[in-house]
């Protein structure tokens, strides 16, 4: 799969690891779910599940994000890197302890490692 880059508007979060878009030209829209790639947040029920979602909102709801889908994941959704304000949405949910590198996915993604390794050590989130 040839990943390239799209802006898309977040129209939805589900949870620290989970956004809905919205892509394409006004009247022909395409709204997708994507699964943040190489990282793992918890679910909203469990927790730091609402933190972790109210992070990752905070950071892309109803913002312009660039996305690149790597992806597809077993229950349809595109798993894509993201970036919203410039930032790498992985990387700021791994950074601020509410997200863990999802070690079985992460390969290409080891630069996610120290960032937990840094949120482990400061003891932030999770």
């Amino acid at each position: 799969m040839i990943a390239v880059a799209v802006l898309c508007l977040v129209v939805g979060v589900s949870d620290g690891d989970t956004l809905k878009v919205r892509c394409g030209d006004a009247g022909r829209y395409q709204q997708m779910t994507l699964r943040l790639v190489a990282v793992d947040a918890p679910e909203k029920a469990q927790p730091f599940g609402q933190r972790s979602k109210q992070a990752l909102s905070d950071l892309c709801f109803q913002q312009q994000a660039t996305i690149k889908v790597t992806a597809i994941d077993r229950y349809g959704r595109s798993v894509a890197d993201v970036a919203c304000r410039g930032k790498d949405v992985g990387a700021e949910q791994v950074r601020a302890g509410l997200a863990w590198v999802y070690v079985k996915y992460a390969r290409g993604y080891e630069h996610l490692y120290p960032i937990e390794q840094d949120a482990r050590g400061h003891r932030r989130g999770l």
